[in-house]
């Protein structure tokens, strides 16, 4: 056995190896080391999270068991999540006729403003909601990890990538912006869908942890978004006809 102040500094340095800053830091340093990233995994949760995205989360557990911690250590996941993203606003550049310069603004804007600054924001809104109101009862090693927290947000975030910034872009010139019923219907209603796949797996990624309670109430949204969905199609309202302008307000 090892003496009382060799066992003591063992544990210090096992506790400072899974503490916070400590993770992230192991994260990031990873970011560039390709060769040992599993994209392979990676590809395999995003085809999951279209299809069964309740399976994503059985992996998130079999983490924690093994590793101690419930968010991703492995970067692979957000670089191929970076690399749709790329690819499908430059589409959207071209599809809007934006021009290459257009096209560079438009991607620095939806890189850093709309998938990093608001995915910060949501994360630290439902990291700091979920330890303060939604935990059974305060225990120690038992709070959601603002890391899984930020995991949850980019697992809800694919599939509304690939419907309004993929599928989309394939209907918007000759079907969407079009001022008839059928246009406004099928935009509406792919956003309808995409805002519904980010409601529903961020409450499968909270719920999926037993010491949060009420994770019900995280499901509540799609009441108001259904209504909101029926409104816009009464009063005339094109989301994607929107975003297209305010994409090309953007970059004027």
């Amino acid at each position: 056995m090892l003496p009382t102040s060799g066992r003591t500094s063992f544990l210090l340095r096992d506790a400072a190896r899974h503490t916070a800053g400590a993770k992230r830091s192991k994260y990031f340093r990873r970011i560039f080391q390709f060769k040992q990233m599993d994209f392979e995994f990676a590809s395999w949760q995003m085809l999951y999270l279209l299809t069964a995205p309740q399976k994503v989360y059985r992996n998130f557990h079999y983490r924690k068991q093994t590793k101690d911690q419930w968010a991703r250590d492995d970067p692979a996941f957000l670089v191929i999540l970076s690399i749709w993203l790329c690819v499908s606003t430059i589409g959207f550049g071209f599809v809007l006729d934006l021009g290459l310069l257009g096209i560079l603004k438009l991607l620095l804007w939806v890189v850093f403003i709309d998938c990093i600054g608001v995915g910060l924001f949501i994360a630290t809104v439902m990291w700091f909601v979920s330890n303060r109101y939604l935990l059974k009862q305060p225990m120690r090693d038992m709070d959601v990890e603002w890391g899984y927290a930020f995991d949850v947000h980019l697992n809800a975030f694919f599939p509304l990538l690939i419907i309004l910034h993929c599928v989309q872009l394939f209907f918007i010139n000759h079907v969407i912006i079009l001022n008839w019923f059928f246009g406004r219907f099928l935009g509406n209603t792919l956003w309808l869908l995409a805002l519904s796949y980010y409601i529903y797996i961020t409450f499968l990624g909270y719920s999926a942890l037993s010491f949060l309670k009420n994770t019900v109430i995280l499901l509540y949204p799609f009441t108001l978004l259904f209504l909101l969905y029926i409104l816009s199609l009464v009063l005339n309202w094109n989301f994607t006809a929107g975003l297209c302008w305010f994409y090309k307000f953007r970059v004027e």
